[in-house]
C-alpha cells in the first residue's frame, strides 16, 4: 500500500508538475511574444524615425551637395580663365624668350667677334709698345687727341715739334701762354722695361724689370732738365711737362716711387696723365682766356676814358652852344618885341593914310598907283 501510494504520489506530483511546466511555458511564450510584438513596434517606430531623419538629411546634404557644386564650378571656372591668361602670358614669355635669345646670340656673337677685333687690336698695340719710335708717335697722337678736346689749336694755342730760337733743342710741344710766355712739354717715355714686367714669367725676372724701370723712370726727369726746355731767353715757364701716356703706367709710378713726384717739382718737372694733362691745359686755356680777357677789358676801359674825355669837351662846346643860342634868343626877342612893334606901328600909319587918299580919289585905278603923302606937304 505504501508502493502504491508511492506510485500516486509520484503520478499525482509529475502531473502537477506537468501543469505547472505547461502554465509555466505557456506564460513564457505569451510573454516572448508580448515581447516579441513590442520589439516589433519599437522597431518599427525607431525605422520611422530614422527614415525621417535620413531625409531630413538627405535634403540638407542635398542643398549642402548643391552649394559646394556651385562653388566648385565657380572655382574651375575662375581657374578656367586664369589658365587662359596662364597660356596667353606663356605664349607672350615665349614669343619674348625667343626674341631676347635671338638678340642674346646676336650681341654673343657680336661680342665674339668684338673680341676677336679687340685681340688683334690689342696685339697691335703689343706691338707698337715694344717699337720705341713707334711708341713715341704713339705718345704724341694721345697728347694731340688730349690738346684738341681741350679746345687748344695748333699755331695758335700751342706749336708741334718747333725748334727754339736761342737754342738747338726741339720740345714735342709748346704751349703759347700769354704774354709772349711759353711751356714746354716732352711726350717720349721709356716703356721697355715695364713691358719686360709685365711679360714677365718668373717672379725674379719681373722684380729686375720693375727696377730697371723705375731707374728709367728717373734718369728721364734728369735728362729733360739738360734739354734747356727751361730758357728764360725763350720766355718759358720754369718748369716742363712730362707726359706719361697711360694711366695704368702713371699709377704704378706713384705706387712703387710715392715721392717721385715731389722729387721731379723739385726737378722743374711736372709728371702728367692723360688726366691730369687734361686738367693742365684746361688750367692754360683759362689762363690764356683771362689774360686776353683782362686785356681786352683794359682796352675797354681806355675806350671809356677817352670816351669820357671826349664827351667832356663836347659837354663844354654844348654848353657855350647853349649860352650863345641863349644871347640869339634874346636879340630875336628884343627885334621881335621892339623893332617889329615900330615897324608895325609906321605901317599902320602908312596904312591910314593910305587908305584916307584911295577914299578922295574918284578913279578906282589911282589906287594902285597912289603914293603915300607926307603931312604938309602938297601933292605934285
Amino acid at each position: 500500500m505504501s508502493a502504491l501510494t508511492v506510485l500516486l504520489c509520484v503520478a499525482a506530483g509529475a502531473a502537477i508538475s506537468g501543469v505547472v511546466f505547461y502554465l509555466v511555458f505557456f506564460s513564457a511564450r505569451k510573454n516572448e511574444e508580448a515581447e516579441r510584438i513590442r520589439s516589433k513596434e519599437e522597431l518599427r517606430s525607431l525605422l520611422e524615425l530614422a527614415e525621417q531623419k535620413f531625409a531630413t538629411e538627405r535634403v540638407r546634404q542635398s542643398a549642402e551637395l548643391d552649394e559646394k557644386r556651385k562653388a566648385v564650378e565657380t572655382a574651375v571656372t575662375r581657374l578656367s580663365d586664369q589658365l587662359k591668361d596662364y597660356e596667353g602670358l606663356m605664349k607672350t614669355f615665349e614669343a619674348e624668350r625667343r626674341e631676347k635669345y635671338g638678340s642674346l646670340e646676336r650681341g654673343l656673337k657680336d661680342a665674339s667677334e668684338t673680341t676677336q677685333k679687340l685681340a688683334s687690336t690689342t696685339e697691335g698695340l703689343r706691338s707698337l709698345l715694344e717699337n720705341s719710335r713707334a711708341r713715341g708717335q704713339w705718345g704724341e697722337r694721345m697728347a694731340e687727341d688730349i690738346l684738341r678736346a681741350s679746345g687748344l689749336q695748333e699755331n695758335v694755342q700751342y706749336l708741334k715739334n718747333r725748334s727754339q730760337e736761342t737754342v738747338a733743342s726741339r720740345p714735342d710741344f709748346t704751349f703759347l701762354l700769354p704774354d709772349d710766355h711759353r711751356l714746354n712739354m716732352d711726350v717720349k717715355f721709356p716703356l721697355d722695361n715695364y713691358l719686360r714686367m709685365v711679360n714677365a714669367q718668373a717672379e725674379e725676372e719681373r722684380e729686375r724689370a720693375k727696377d730697371q724701370f723705375l731707374r728709367d723712370v728717373k734718369n728721364r726727369i734728369k735728362e729733360i732738365q739738360k734739354r734747356e726746355y727751361i730758357n728764360p731767353a725763350e720766355k718759358t715757364l720754369d718748369y716742363v711737362l712730362l707726359f706719361i701716356p697711360n694711366e695704368q703706367v702713371y699709377g704704378f709710378i706713384h705706387e712703387a716711387l710715392p715721392g717721385l713726384v715731389d722729387d721731379a717739382l723739385v726737378q722743374k718737372v711736372v709728371l702728367c696723365s692723360p688726366f691730369t694733362l687734361y686738367a693742365v691745359l684746361s688750367i692754360v686755356r683759362q689762363s690764356f682766356d683771362n689774360f686776353y680777357f683782362a686785356r681786352a677789358t683794359q682796352e675797354v676801359l681806355a675806350l671809356i676814358s677817352n670816351f669820357a674825355a671826349v664827351y667832356e669837351k663836347f659837354r663844354e662846346r654844348f654848353a657855350k652852344l647853349g649860352d650863345e643860342l641863349d644871347k640869339t634868343r634874346a636879340a630875336y626877342d628884343e627885334i621881335s618885341q621892339t623893332s617889329f612893334k615900330r615897324l608895325d606901328q609906321a605901317v599902320a600909319k602908312i596904312d591910314r593914310v593910305r587908305k584916307g587918299e584911295s577914299e578922295t580919289e574918284p578913279n578906282p585905278e589911282s589906287k594902285t598907283r597912289a603914293l603915300p603923302i607926307l603931312p604938309g606937304k602938297p601933292r605934285d
